[in-house]
């Protein structure tokens, strides 16, 4: 098993046990990519480093709260998408921001299925 396999195990088993329907493997930029409805809404950039798809206010709040995990290059500037530091970021805000980007990509039908959860504010 490669370093980006091993990587891309945790972010599947993680998105799994939150029960979000409609999952599917996929590539994305030649690297594994977790889909739902054949929208990405996350992809492996490396083995360290995860392309999380999120709107820019989310984005930017996260970059500002959290720099030692959440980030972008020039490539990503103005694009819908911040850049996650594996090896920093815990499982439990991994999940939840799996989440989050799931919910933004979902269709509504395939949302409702998955109930929002109360959960702590960031």
């Amino acid at each position: 098993m490669t370093d980006l396999d091993a990587a891309f195990n945790r972010i599947v088993a993680l998105a799994e046990a939150r029960g979000l329907p409609g999952l599917a493997r996929s590539t994305s930029y030649g690297t594994p990519a977790l889909k739902v409805a054949s929208k990405s809404f996350c992809r492996l950039k490396d083995a360290q480093t995860l392309v999380l798809l999120c709107p820019a206010e989310q984005k930017t709040l996260l970059m500002e709260i959290s720099p030692e995990i959440y980030f972008e290059t020039d490539h990503y500037v103005g694009w819908p998408a911040v850049l996650v530091r594996l090896d920093v970021i815990a499982d439990e805000e991994l999940s939840l921001r799996l989440e989050d980007a799931w919910r933004s990509k979902a269709p509504t039908a395939l949302a409702q299925q998955r109930p929002l959860t109360t959960r702590a504010p960031d």
